[in-house]
């Protein structure tokens, strides 16, 4: 099957109707900053964002064309959709002449969670792709702040998803869309002709974001009586600005030595938001360090703060021990000094 030319007129009309200057102007930066031999990997569902999200990446950046290739991972969760929705991006992939990579989720996993489907997708991507671009807009702003909220989150987490985001494992995802609805999107494919898969389960109140789209958001833009998308999209990134602002701040302090360790002195009379993130990085930094719940974590931050000696359990592995000074991970079954006998 050869490339459509209906198909390639319709993404062009597409791109007439979000020239690249609609784009989020950090992916754009990106673009401009990015190596010609990088591989970028479109996430493709089969869903409206994901399809307007390739074909505007195929319009917009022609020569780049050959280095564009589809992921689509199939949940195996619709059954006869799912493989439907498979063969959708088949069409559209050979319709563009552009690659698809896909994979399926093994086993049985129905009545998972939106977090185990999601895992298992970024794992998928973990394999195939360094650079992934991802279909999400300004209504999975909104959600994902409510979402978050529920859950207690920082700016860390409020500024989420971000329009580029560096993993710690090197790859780089995405998204250019944030900056347009979806109302606006599904318009515009309908008026390019292009068509697109729905996902039946969209509908369905068992997952929290689907309640928070169906039930809150609606409630929520009549009780504002504001454009809350435009609203929740500012929040966003001004939360990613001070979010930066502080993890530049803590970079200059350099807290963390290279054999693991945290130096609580140089944080001295800082902010707790410092202490809070140099408490996070040193957690990531131990590979013994068991999870810790959010009250341990709270204690262990204020015992810092105070200055007062401690030797507090972190898991199984071992223990977080503070001599007023320096903070550090002890094994478990290693010797305990005179001063961790004391401590305790």
């Amino acid at each position: 099957m050869g490339k459509s030319p209906a198909l390639l007129e319709a993404a062009a009309k597409l791109a007439s109707f979000f020239p690249r200057e609609r784009l989020d102007p950090a992916v754009l930066a990106w673009v401009r900053a990015a190596s010609r031999r990088t591989v970028w990997s479109i996430a493709v569902s089969g869903g409206p964002d994901s399809v307007a999200l390739l074909l505007l990446v195929w319009a917009h950046w022609p020569e780049r064309r050959r280095q564009l290739r589809v992921l689509h991972f199939n949940h195996r969760l619709r059954g006869r959709e799912s493989l439907a929705d498979l063969n959708f991006c088949r069409q559209i992939c050979a319709g563009l002449g552009v690659r698809l990579v896909t994979d399926s989720w093994l086993g049985n996993h129905h009545g998972a969670s939106e977090a185990d489907a999601r895992q298992a997708r970024m794992d998928f991507f973990e394999r195939h792709a360094r650079t992934v671009w991802l279909g999400h807009q300004q209504d999975d702003v909104a959600e994902s702040i409510l979402m978050r909220l529920a859950r207690g989150s920082g700016t860390g987490g409020l500024a989420a998803p971000r329009p580029v985001q560096a993993l710690t494992s090197g790859r780089v995802h995405l998204r250019p869309l944030l900056g347009l609805k979806k109302v606006e999107i599904v318009k515009a494919l309908r008026s390019a002709g292009i068509a697109w898969r729905k996902d039946a389960t969209n509908r369905r109140r068992q997952f929290f974001r689907n309640r928070i789209r169906l039930d809150v958001m609606p409630a929520w833009g009549k009780a504002a009586q504001r454009d809350v998308l435009v609203g929740a999209a500012r929040s966003r990134l001004l939360l990613e600005e001070d979010d930066a602002a502080l993890e530049g701040w803590l970079d200059t302090l350099q807290p963390l030595t290279r054999a693991g360790r945290f130096d609580v002195g140089r944080l001295l009379g800082k902010p707790r938001a410092i202490f809070r993130r140099a408490l996070h990085r040193w957690f990531l930094v131990q590979p013994l360090a068991g999870a810790i719940s959010r009250q341990a974590f709270e204690i262990l931050l204020m015992t810092l703060e105070s200055g007062k000696p401690t030797r507090q359990s972190i898991g199984r592995e071992g223990f977080a021990v503070f001599d007023g000074t320096t903070l550090r991970f002890e094994p478990v079954g290693k010797p305990r000094t005179i001063f961790q006998r004391r401590a305790n």
